[in-house]
């Protein structure tokens, strides 16, 4: 399979996903309706019956041909069930520490409908709990692993220190519990939590070892922001995969191109494909923190009806003010926010866009919701956040490159296959740096920085706007493109331990698109 490389098609970002006329950019503030096919489930691609597509040539010189994205769509929901909301993880608190306990382990679930699959989770056999953290408070978490093989645990987009940051670095064996331990200096965001041990993290989050994470403060204490758990703030975990017709999942390259395949999508870890979710809404204004926890594939949530919702919230959290958008593009392991005052039904609608090899794409309802709520909410606020654009002409530049040879991937010319072999970035406290992220080769990717969040400074060489002026942790770098970002490294440094930066789609981090970052003292 070495000689394989992946379509310049495979970052294919037109078509349902409501973007602009320039290459790749999001249109999350376009208040225009995105096009979707209404009441239809995705598409679903059996290796058998789907025409060859277009040849690539890759960075490496190899050509090759592609299964397309055609095939046929599935018919309308053929039935409903209510959404899963996923437990809220009970902490002890003692002397000022909030304990949380968590057991990474195998089980089975239903991916493919019908279908017992061998999956993972966390304290259960799919997905995990949400945790609750306050900014301010100090959390210590016993995280026992129960899987057979070693795992890590990163609490992806949180600020704390290299060595509790759940790098490769820390990887701990079967019947071994880590506990990490920190102070929370995050303020109000939705994070998540996910493995990222080497070589392993596609293998089990698509297994289904992926849980929420929501930091509060004091910003949160406004009436006209919804924040009851389960009530009027709805976590929407959001995954595309792919399996065989036994259930058997899916998770590198030689599964991809197996024959016979699926593309369930989940919320919540219920399957999707022929069944709607339906969620009662008994207030009017309702918070859905949605997180795209798929390994690969882009997601763009949107109302079927073409409505409007307020966009609250980026990766890393508010945004400067309410911005209405009728679409919102996440690419793998991105998050957003998004308010909706409902005096009517509504429904939610994914159109699925692969950014791998090959996979799921189509439009599907994915979450009815009725609005049942009698309350007048308070007007959301003018300001959310006060956001101070970077100045970066006195800032550090750096150039990182999206690069490859064969299926191996590379930042700065080096497969993170190891730690050894790893390119490293070295930086000190208190530096501001702006680094121009250059994807070398026509495949889709996406560029994920742990410790601090970016700016985006510009994105295929044009200026940010709407909810792009916000705080970010993960973002697309479209085949061929370049985004620039700024960050300021403050709080933790460390001589031993690393932070990462590597391409979210998880498939292209196994296989080298990973580099390291060492955070010194100054």
């Amino acid at each position: 399979m070495d000689n394989i490389t992946e379509p310049a098609g495979s970052n294919d970002t037109t078509g349902d996903t409501g973007t602009t006329g320039r290459r790749g950019k999001r249109e999350h503030s376009k208040t225009s309706r995105a096009k979707g096919g209404k009441g239809l489930h995705r598409r679903k691609f059996l290796g058998g019956t789907v025409g060859l597509g277009l040849a690539a040539v890759g960075a490496a010189g190899t050509t090759f041909t592609l299964l397309s994205k055609g095939g046929d769509k599935a018919s309308a929901a053929s039935s409903t069930s209510t959404l899963t909301i996923p437990d809220l993880l009970e902490g002890t608190t003692s002397d000022s520490t909030t304990t949380f306990t968590l057991e990474a382990k195998t089980g089975t679930s239903e991916v493919v409908s019908g279908v017992s699959s061998t999956t993972m989770g966390y304290n259960q056999s799919y997905l995990g709990p949400t945790m609750k953290w306050t900014n301010g408070n100090t959390v210590l978490l016993n995280i026992t692993n129960s899987l057979g093989e070693d795992t890590t645990v990163h609490f992806h987009g949180a600020h704390v220190p290299a060595k509790m940051d759940g790098g490769p670095q820390v990887a701990f064996a079967d019947g071994e519990t880590w506990s990490p331990t920190f102070e929370v200096k995050d303020e109000a965001k939705t994070l998540w939590y996910h493995p990222h041990a080497l070589g392993t993290t596609a293998k089990q989050a698509v297994h289904g070892l992926a849980g929420m994470i929501i930091v509060e403060d004091s910003t949160d204490t406004s009436s006209a922001l919804p924040s009851d758990y389960g009530v009027d703030d709805i976590p929407i975990i959001l995954q595309c995969l792919a399996s065989d017709s036994s259930g058997d999942i899916k998770y590198d390259l030689s599964g991809y191109l197996g024959s016979g395949l699926v593309y369930p999508v989940l919320c919540n870890g219920t399957n999707v494909d022929d069944t709607t979710l339906t969620f009662e809404a008994t207030k009017t204004r309702n918070r859905f923190r949605i997180l795209n926890a798929s390994p690969s594939d882009i997601i763009t949530v949107q109302r079927s009806d073409g409505g409007t919702m307020s966009q609250i919230a980026s990766d890393q959290g508010y945004l400067a003010e309410p911005v209405d958008v009728t679409s919102v593009r996440l690419v793998a392991g991105a998050r957003a926010e998004v308010v909706m005052d409902l005096s009517d039904d509504v429904t939610l609608q994914a159109v699925v866009t692969t950014g791998w090899v090959r996979g799921g794409s189509g439009t599907y309802d994915f979450l009815t919701v009725t609005a049942s709520g009698t309350d007048t909410p308070d007007d959301l606020p003018s300001t959310l956040q006060t956001i101070d654009r970077y100045d970066t002409s006195d800032f550090t530049a750096r150039t990182i490159t999206l690069g490859q040879s064969g299926a191996t991937m590379l930042i700065n010319g080096s497969a993170g296959t190891s730690m050894s072999s790893m390119a490293m970035i070295s930086t000190t406290v208190g530096s501001k740096e702006i680094w121009t992220i250059k994807n070398n080769t026509q495949l889709e990717h996406s560029f994920h920085l742990h410790d601090v969040p970016y700016q985006l400074i510009s994105i295929n060489g044009e200026d940010p706007t709407g909810v792009e002026l916000g705080w970010y942790d993960t973002y697309e770098v479209v085949g061929g493109g370049s985004i620039e970002i700024a960050m300021e490294f403050t709080d933790f440094s460390d001589d031993t331990y690393m932070y990462m930066l590597h391409c979210h789609l998880l498939q292209h981090e196994d296989e080298g698109m990973m580099a390291s970052l060492m955070v010194t003292d100054s």
